[in-house]
C-alpha cells in the first residue's frame, strides 16, 4: 500500500516538471538527504507542492518551526507524537495529521523506522533553497517553542472615515494616503492630522478635484511613497478620468509641485493597472508593480515598469512572466473566495519594495505562493535580452497571497496577509516566513511602510473583499476604516 501511494504522487509531481508532465519515478532511486543522526529525507518537488518521504530512527526529533505551507502528514510505518502548542497527538501508521499553514509544530518518533509522508502545498521553497537548518538542531538541542508561537496584535492608531491604501510620510512623521480606488473616493489623496483626528486633502483640495482645463488632478491613486528629501511620489494610474497615468512628485519642505513623469502608451498594455512602485534614489529610477487587472483583466499582461529620473524614459520589464503573472490560487476570506464576474480575482505583480542598498528588488505577485527577487543592476541592464532577463530573477520564499511589501535594515520582508487578517515576516536569516501579528479588524491588510520619525511601520485595512463587486452589488465596507502600527524586528528603511 505504501509503494502504491508514492508512486501515484510522484507521477504528478517533480521538481522542475510542471504538473502537466507527469514523470514516473522510483522511490528508492529519489537521492537521499541525511538531516541529522537520526533523519533522512527524500524529497520531490513541483510548481505547486513538495512531497517529503522522511524515515526515523526511534527519538528522532523535527524541532519548533513553522511554514506557510499547508501539511498532510501520513504516517505508513511506525508512530510518532505531534505537538502543536501546547497540545500532544499521538499519530499511528495508517493515520493522516493535517496541519494548517503558519502553525508552529514538531514531531518526535516513537519508533525505528518509522515513515512519515509529507504532502506539503505551495512548494517547499526552504527545502529547495537549503534553508531548512531547522533540522540540523538534533534532538540533544534545547527544545525551546518557536520565537513567535505567540502571534502579536498590532497597535490601532487610526480610525477614518474612508477606505485606506497605500501609506507615506512627511519629514515629520505626517501620514499621508491614499484612499483606496476600489471606492471611488472623491478625494484621492488625504493628510492625517494625528492631533484633531481628522484628514484633509493633500497637497490641497485642487489636485484631488477633476477638471478639463489641464491634468493636474489625481483620477485613482493607490501606489505613494516618500524619500529622503521631503517628496512625496504619488501614482496615478488614471482610469477614472480619460488622463496619462502619472507619477506626481510633491515637494512638502516647500509645498510646492516637484515634478510629473508621464507613462506612456508604450509602457503600458491595455489592461496595465500601475499600483505600487519603488523610489531608488541610487540608480535614479521608479520601478511600478503593474498588476495587470485594469479594465476588467485578468492579470495576464502584469509586469515591471521602470522610469528614468532624469530623462522620464520608459520600460516595461519582465511582462507575462512567472514572476508577475498571478497564479491560480484563488483569494478566499472567512470562506469566501473573491469572483468578479464568475471568475475568480487574480492579481498580478503587487507587492514591491528593495533593500537597504538597492541592491535587490523584491516583488510578488499578489495571487502567488512566492516572492521573487533580481539584482537591480541586472534589471535595470539594457544589453540583457527579455529571455536574459527573466533568467536572472530568482524565487525567494515561500508566502501566502499578499498585498504590501516592506523591508527592514536586516533584509526581514513584511507582508500584508489578505486572507487571514494579518502581517507575516520573511526572515533573512534563513527565508522562512511565520505569521508575526494578526487582527480580526485588519480586513484586507494593504500597504505596509515604514514612518523614520517614530520607528513604527504603518499598516492600513482597506475591507476590499466587502465591497459590492464581491457580494452580489452589495457594499458590505463601512466605517471606521483602520489603520495599524507596529515595531519591526530591525529598524525599517526610508521609503519602503
Amino acid at each position: 500500500m505504501k509503494n502504491v501511494l508514492i508512486t501515484a504522487l510522484i507521477i504528478v509531481i517533480h521538481h522542475g516538471i510542471r504538473s502537466q508532465e507527469p514523470k514516473h519515478m522510483v522511490l528508492n532511486e529519489l537521492p537521499e538527504k541525511q538531516l541529522n543522526e537520526l533523519i533522512s529525507r527524500k524529497m520531490v518537488s513541483g510548481e505547486k507542492g513538495t512531497i517529503g518521504y522522511f524515515t526515523f530512527k526511534k527519538g528522532a526529533e523535527v524541532p519548533w518551526h513553522q511554514h506557510p505551507n499547508e501539511q498532510y502528514s501520513l504516517i505508513t510505518q511506525g508512530s510518532v507524537k505531534v505537538y502543536i502548542g501546547k497540545t500532544e497527538t499521538l499519530v499511528k501508521a495508517g493515520e493522516v495529521m493535517v496541519i494548517p499553514p503558519n502553525v508552529p509544530h514538531r514531531f518526535i518518533a516513537l519508533e525505528d523506522e518509522t515513515i512519515d509522508i509529507d504532502f506539503f502545498t505551495p512548494s517547499r521553497m526552504d527545502w529547495i533553497n537549503g534553508t531548512d537548518n531547522y533540522f540540523n538542531e538534533g534532538p540533544d538541542k534545547v527544545k525551546e517553542e518557536p520565537w513567535n508561537l505567540k502571534v502579536d496584535q498590532p497597535e490601532l492608531f487610526a480610525k477614518v472615515d474612508h477606505a485606506v491604501g497605500n501609506i507615506a510620510f512627511t519629514p515629520q512623521g505626517e501620514i499621508v494616503y491614499s484612499q483606496h480606488p476600489f471606492f471611488a473616493p472623491e478625494t484621492r489623496v488625504s493628510i492625517y492630522d494625528r492631533e484633531t483626528k481628522t484628514s484633509r486633502p493633500f497637497p490641497n483640495e485642487a489636485w484631488n478635484t477633476p477638471n478639463r482645463e489641464n491634468d493636474h488632478y489625481f483620477s485613482n491613486v493607490l501606489g505613494i511613497r516618500n524619500d529622503a528629501n521631503g517628496i512625496i511620489w504619488i501614482l496615478d494610474m488614471g482610469q477614472r478620468n480619460e488622463v496619462t497615468p502619472k507619477i506626481v512628485g510633491w515637494n512638502t519642505r516647500f509645498d510646492t509641485l516637484e515634478r510629473i513623469y508621464y507613462l506612456p502608451e508604450t509602457a503600458l498594455a491595455a489592461t496595465s493597472q500601475p499600483n505600487d512602485m519603488v523610489v531608488d534614489t541610487k540608480h535614479g529610477v521608479f520601478i511600478i508593480a503593474d498588476e495587470g487587472i485594469g479594465k476588467g483583466g485578468n492579470g495576464e499582461k502584469a509586469a515591471l515598469i521602470v522610469v528614468d529620473m532624469a530623462t522620464g524614459r520608459t520600460r516595461r520589464l519582465l511582462e507575462s512572466t512567472r514572476a508577475t503573472l498571478p497564479e491560480n490560487v484563488p483569494i478566499t476570506i472567512d470562506g469566501q473566495a473573491l469572483q468578479v464576474n464568475g471568475h475568480h480575482l487574480l492579481v498580478g505583480c503587487d507587492g514591491i519594495t528593495a533593500d537597504e542598498h538597492f541592491e535587490w528588488l523584491y516583488f510578488a505577485p499578489l495571487n502567488g505562493t512566492k516572492v521573487y527577487r533580481v539584482r537591480l543592476e541586472e534589471l535595470l541592464d539594457e544589453g540583457l535580452a527579455p529571455s536574459e532577463l527573466e533568467t536572472k530573477v530568482e524565487s525567494y520564499a515561500s508566502k501566502a497571497n499578499n498585498g504590501g511589501l516592506s523591508i527592514d535594515r536586516d533584509g526581514n520582508l513584511y507582508l500584508t496577509d489578505v486572507e487571514s487578517h494579518s502581517i507575516s515576516v520573511i526572515l533573512a536569516k534563513d527565508r522562512s516566513t511565520h505569521k508575526l501579528m494578526d487582527d480580526q479588524r485588519m480586513a484586507w491588510p494593504d500597504g505596509v511602510s515604514f514612518n523614520a520619525v517614530d520607528g513604527y511601520m504603518y499598516v492600513s485595512a482597506a475591507q476590499v473583499h466587502l465591497g459590492a463587486a464581491f457580494n452580489n452589488g452589495t457594499n458590505k465596507a463601512k466605517a471606521p476604516y483602520y489603520i495599524f502600527r507596529f515595531k519591526p524586528l530591525a529598524k525599517g528603511l526610508m521609503g519602503r
